[in-house]
């Protein structure tokens, strides 16, 4: 059967004429009233648990019939949802009490007696119930069993039972492992009870308990304990006494310690302390042997048992360094006299010295008589005295070094701070923020209540600008005043950079203005350094104790004093940055009008470039078209020359005869004399011309227009910069091409070349057609400028991603500063051996190495002759 843990028991209560147990059963009659649902409901919500009726059909189905609002509490779950499908009662059944709950219904279904169940449920929230179940299970005529019944929460009870059980059984365990002697002794001294499992009892205990101790004690034992079991009573506090009994093994030491345990009766434990005693004797004899061995000590030196701590003895600078007399400590322990001001550090020592019977240095704080806490290093071993186990201790007062030890810290944290603050002026130019980082460190440092800096200003007073303070004590953040005589007191107060150091403020004497000053922000104590700008008083930065009282130490004042000072610095950083932003506005305004008038002028240089590029383009255009207009003129006179040179003797005489008549029609090339201009008219008429001259004039006007088209191709790489078109090449392939080409002008100037470039170089990225007209204007450089006869070399290497190209001649050189310059665009002198036309090559020439990404340059060797040299990059 699928149920949950019910606390199921008939119900008894009776409203209206009718018993709450014939409501529930009649619940599912077909005759049932309705008003006897509600009468119902109200009963249960006045019950500590959960009303139900569950309905067991023959066929194993289940039907709820009722189930109160209980459940509710009980289970977290609403009525309805039990209704709808109970198993989810039995789904929330702890684990190992579902075993229990199963045998219990089988039981009950079995024998027909009341259910009767106790388990653990877990309640959807997670929480763990203990539920008790009770029910009357009835058989119905139709073979139904009918369950009417009550659940109940019992977790209060079922935890205080397992304490109770866990208290009981730790409190057994204790008195089990004590070995004493305990009575229960009523106030009049009859013996109620006793404990004397483990201690040696020559009587049993039908011959002590119903006993007073006047019949089993001595007189004089009995009055000793009768006092104090009065007094234990009356004082409800813990007393002891030792007395001493004949006993078959001769007279033996006992301590009694009596409690009370209950109204007119007391638990007295009893202990044989005879071999303690004994113990304590022959220390207290044996250590006498060793007291002068000790007494003279500068350190304090103690005897003390192990188990309990208790001194034997003592010595001079013991009794000085406590402040407990020799008969005040002897006799008695360190936990009696109150010295160890944490009881872990005795524990402590104890520990190390069961582990390796020797302690070294252990540093502890001490509690003098007087009160006053001082730190020593204790160094002890266990020793055996006379077979007792005891301790040797030393103590080393390390008092004034700790405090020397913490005025360093100090020191370092004060010195840690300042330079922290000298860093942040250096670094930052918020002075807002500069100074709350100071007083919230400085208040850290000094444990002050409050910190902060007020600014003294002529016009303004005074008033605050940065403040840290403890949230219990008012703030002055945002307090301001001008009034004139508070203002004239306090400066005074700090006046020629006096530091005003105040203890007590309840001491002070000062005007009533400056007293209610005080009192409102709660000031006790105040410690206030001048902040000062050369001789002025600009601020003050101020220390409050408000909790009461205080010493200022001389550290304290010194950092404060060296705080203020850099505080100092930072407002003049501050002040300077303001006149630097303010001459910085005034420079961008000016820069602004300099930019203004500089773009106006730029705007004119850009104009006079547009007109410099018209006239550039309209007079080359005009020179050019005259160029190579007696270049045809002149190319014209040399063919004619050659066409004649076998027919007249003119040809043989190497002369051209130039007829002063119109020649011939030349498109686009004027007549070096038109037939108008002729001195004589309608006849003709020829003057001869050396072949050669005409060649120097070619040649002229070759240059000339190799000049002008080099104008033209500089000024557009100057504008719209320099096009090139970059592929993979291939150099010694390039190189063969470009010397093709070169062959005639090597030819007719006697020059040689030789190719010494590898077929297996890299390939490098470059454009070839404007790379041969690079190698074309270097080997042109050589011939212009030597006499025929020249020999060239040429080389390349692989050097650092780059192609190393050199073409080296053994001709002339050249001065270091004609290196420098020569592929520079400027005009030459007239007499250099280099004329503009190659000047302006040059310069092209560097601009195409520049536009691959290559170097480019020339060296004069010390022999004899130049070596140009140019990089490329690899093709990558």
């Amino acid at each position: 059967m699928a149920m949950i843990a019910l606390n199921i028991m008939p119900i008894a209560y009776i409203s209206k004429g009718l018993r709450v147990d014939e409501i529930v059963k009649s619940a599912y009659k077909p005759d049932f009233q309705p008003e006897n649902i509600t009468l119902l409901d109200t009963i249960a919500a006045n019950l500590p648990g959960m009303i139900f009726q569950i309905l067991q059909q023959q066929d194993g189905s289940v039907f709820i019939p009722y189930i109160s609002f209980g459940c509710k509490y009980l289970y977290e779950l609403e009525p309805e949802a039990i209704q709808a499908d109970f198993q989810v009662l039995y789904k929330l059944i702890h684990p190992q009490d579902i075993k229990a709950f199963a045998e219990s219904i089988a039981v009950c279904r079995t024998t027909f007696t009341p259910w009767h169940w106790e388990g653990r449920i877990i309640t959807p929230s997670g929480k763990l119930k203990w539920i008790q179940g009770t029910s009357q299970p009835e058989l119905q005529a139709n073979g139904d069993f009918l369950w009417n019944g009550l659940a109940m929460d019992i977790t209060d009870r079922k935890q205080a039972e397992e304490k109770l059980q866990e208290s009981e059984a730790r409190y057994k365990a204790i008195l089990d492992a004590i070995p004493d002697l305990m009575f229960r002794i009523s106030r009049d001294g009859e013996y109620l009870d006793l404990k004397s499992e483990g201690a040696n009892v020559t009587l049993s205990r039908e011959e002590i308990v119903g006993k007073h101790v006047q019949e089993l004690l001595p007189s004089d034992v009995a009055a000793i304990s009768q006092v104090a079991i009065a007094k234990t009573l009356d004082s409800g506090t813990l007393q002891t006494c030792e007395y001493q009994l004949p006993t078959p093994l001769g007279i033996r030491n006992y301590e009694a310690r009596l409690v009370v345990s209950g109204e007119d009766e007391v638990l007295a434990i009893v202990r044989d302390i005879t071999d303690q005693k004994q113990g304590e004797v022959a220390l207290q004899n044996l250590a006498q042997k060793f007291a002068k061995a000790f007494s003279c000590s500068p350190d304090s030196i103690t005897i003390s048992t192990l188990q309990e701590g208790r001194f034997i003895e003592v010595n001079d600078s013991f009794v000085k360094l406590s402040g407990y007399e020799r008969d005040e400590a002897i006799g008695k322990t360190s936990f009696e006299l109150n010295l160890w001001v944490d009881d872990g550090d005795r524990l402590n020592l104890l520990q190390q010295l069961q582990g390796t019977g020797v302690v070294r240095n252990l540093e502890f704080e001490f509690r003098q008589k007087s009160g006053e806490i001082i730190t020593t290093l204790l160094s002890a071993e266990v020793i055996d005295l006379d077979g007792i186990p005891s301790i040797l201790a030393v103590h080393h007062d390390i008092t004034e070094r700790k405090q020397v030890e913490a005025q360093f810290r100090l020191c370092a944290q004060r010195d840690r701070l300042l330079a922290e603050t000298l860093v942040r002026i250096r670094s930052s130019l918020n002075l807002e923020q500069i100074l709350q980082t100071t007083v919230t460190e400085v208040r850290q440092f000094l444990q002050a209540d409050r910190v902060f800096i007020s600014l003294n200003n002529a016009n303004l007073g005074i008033r605050t600008l940065a403040e840290s303070v403890d949230p219990k004590y008012p703030s002055v953040s945002g307090w301001s005043t001008n009034d004139e005589a508070y203002l004239k007191e306090v400066r005074n107060l700090l006046k020629d950079n006096f530091v005003r150091v105040v203890e007590d403020i309840t001491q002070m004497k000062v005007s009533p203005k400056v007293k209610a000053h005080c009192q409102k922000f709660q000031t006790q104590a105040s410690l206030a350094v001048p902040i000062m700008l050369g001789d002025e008083l600009f601020g003050a930065l101020i220390a409050n104790q408000c909790s009461g009282s205080r010493h200022w130490l001389p550290i304290e004042i010194d950092l404060l004093q060296q705080m203020s000072e850099q505080v100092a610095i930072a407002i003049q950083q501050s002040q300077i940055c303001q006149k630097l932003a303010e001459l910085n506005t005034n420079l961008e305004h000016q820069v602004e009008e300099r930019t203004a008038q500089l773009q106006q002028k730029m705007q004119e240089v850009e104009k006079l470039h547009r007109v410099k590029d018209v006239v550039l383009h309209t007079v080359a255009h005009d020179l050019r078209t005259s160029v190579m207009g007696n270049l045809m003129v002149l190319k014209n006179l040399l063919n004619q020359g050659q066409g004649s040179k076998g027919a007249g003797e003119q040809g043989s005489r190497g002369a051209i005869t130039a007829s002063l008549s119109p020649l011939p029609p030349i498109p686009s090339a004027p007549l070096p004399l038109s037939h108008a201009q002729s001195p004589i008219s309608n006849s003709q008429s020829s003057i001869p011309i050396s072949r050669s001259i005409i060649e120097r004039m070619i040649q002229g006007n070759d240059r000339q227009l190799t000049m002008i088209n080099s104008l033209l191709e500089i000024n557009s790489c100057e504008k719209q910069g320099l096009e090139i078109k970059l592929e993979p090449v291939q150099l010694s392939t390039l190189l063969g091409g470009t010397f093709a080409q070169l062959e005639p002008i090597l030819t007719q100037n006697q020059a040689t070349l030789k190719n010494l470039v590898p077929a297996d170089l890299p390939l490098v990225m470059a454009d070839g057609t404007r790379l041969q007209k690079v190698l074309a204007n270097l080997i042109t450089h050589g011939l212009q400028n030597n006499p025929p006869g020249l020999n060239f070399t040429l080389s390349a290497t692989v050097e650092r991603g780059m192609i190393r190209t050199q073409i080296q001649d053994d001709g002339v050189g050249m001065s270091k500063v004609e290196c420098d310059r020569l592929f520079d665009l400027h005009v030459r002198d007239p007499q250099d051996c280099c004329s503009t036309s190659i000047g302006l090559k040059m310069y092209l020439c560097r601009k195409v190495i520049k536009a691959h990404g290559g170097e480019i340059g020339v060296i004069s060797n010390r022999k004899r002759g130049l070596t140009f040299w140019f990089t490329l990059p690899l093709a990558t």
